[in-house]
């Protein structure tokens, strides 16, 4: 009989959580979310900056390889220049094929990109750059990244702490 009665109390007693145990639990979620969406959000933002940084780099080598393959031209004034698609046929000095298409259209990981600065002679009736700046800016400064970034044909880059394109600090 005694087994019985511990069968029907424990069978009105109710399953789960109480209201005091969830809110215990929210609340603790709600902390941890507010600790990881910032670092999240930073993680982000750098990953972006050196996805740029990187970005720059593989624009400064497709500008020695254009120079290369097209030496009357010198450097390109065009990121549109330095890409194009293996599939229209050979390269010229207006889709070189030396630069991935995502690049090539100007906006990659959050920044948008540019060939801006550039210095022309004319040699034999023919336009030639001699130099250039390939510029790195974030499309939301402090979202997709704090810094802007610029190379040259030099090689060397150098970052605005603005996110701009006054770009006097030098990267490691």
């Amino acid at each position: 009989m005694n087994q019985t009665r511990t069968t029907k109390i424990f069978r009105n007693r109710q399953h789960g959580f109480t209201l005091m145990e969830l809110l215990i639990v929210m609340s603790i979620m709600i902390i941890l979310m507010l600790i990881a969406i910032p670092n999240f959000i930073s993680m982000k933002a750098q990953a972006d900056e050196t996805s740029a940084i990187q970005s720059l780099r593989a624009i400064y080598q497709a500008q020695i390889q254009y120079q290369t393959n097209f030496p009357t031209n010198g450097f390109s004034c065009s990121l549109a220049a330095l890409g194009g698609n293996a599939s229209a046929g050979a390269p010229s000095p207006q889709a070189a094929q030396v630069l991935q298409g995502d690049l090539a259209t100007g906006q990659k990981s959050g920044y948008t990109f540019n060939i801006v600065n550039c210095t022309k002679v004319t040699v034999n009736n023919q336009d030639m750059y001699t130099s250039y700046e390939a510029t790195a800016v974030p499309q939301s400064i402090g979202k997709s990244g704090h810094r802007g970034f610029c190379i040259d044909q030099a090689g060397e880059i150098k970052a605005d702490l603005a996110g701009g394109t006054n770009c006097s600090q030098a990267i490691q």
